[in-house]
């Protein structure tokens, strides 16, 4: 059976869960991934007043899922891609453990449908 101690337990793991748990987090990044956006277009379609969407910003950013750069009063935000690893680490780990109960449940259930015919 494949269990990652680590991933269990992992702080970055659960600060990027956090960060993706919110619905207006979700949709930033969804729109980051199209390219760079200055923070007023990606508060825009939120209906949030400014301060909130930093707010947001401030988690996705502590998260390690964007990076924002200042030029002048413009700041501007990019998605960092490889932030998402360790989740699709996790992910793996969790359908790979899964798949193995699922696979041994219908062992079961074959042996036992056999058995029962006899």
């Amino acid at each position: 059976m494949i269990v990652s101690c680590m991933t269990k337990h992992d702080p970055d793991l659960s600060r990027l869960f956090h960060a993706l748990a919110d619905p207006t987090r979700r949709s930033i990044v969804t729109r980051l991934v199209e390219g760079p956006a200055r923070v007023t277009d990606l508060s825009e379609p939120t209906g949030l007043r400014l301060p909130t969407v930093m707010r947001h910003l401030s988690v996705l950013e502590e998260a390690g899922l964007i990076a924002s750069s200042k030029d002048g009063r413009v700041r501007t935000c990019a998605i960092v891609p490889e932030a998402l690893e360790p989740i699709r680490t996790w992910l793996d780990e969790q359908r790979a453990i899964w798949k193995a109960r699922l696979d041994r449940l219908e062992a079961f259930a074959m042996k036992a449908m056999k058995e029962r015919k006899k």
